[in-house]
């Protein structure tokens, strides 16, 4: 099972790809990932200031928060398969 901190990392990391994917660094005026996993809940909360002519950024910060997620439960996934 991974460590509290490997999980709020990857997700952050994942979140940050995916916003980065979509803008380029200096085309963002604000983003903020916010991540936390407690308990076994994970949370994540993406704040994106940047333009919307190419992308609307309300739907690139759920994405990026859904990446995210998806990017949490494949890290379980394969600590799961290498513990079997």
């Amino acid at each position: 099972m991974p460590d509290d901190e490997t999980v709020v990392q990857t997700a952050a990391e994942a979140a940050e790809g995916v916003v980065f994917s979509r803008y380029r660094q200096s085309d963002v005026r604000d983003l903020d990932v916010t991540v936390t996993f407690e308990d076994g809940v994970l949370e994540v909360d993406v704040y994106l200031n940047a333009p919307d002519e190419d992308a609307d950024p309300e739907t690139v910060a759920d994405e990026a928060a859904r990446a995210a997620q998806d990017a949490v439960d494949d890290l379980f996934d394969d600590t799961d398969d290498d513990a079997a």
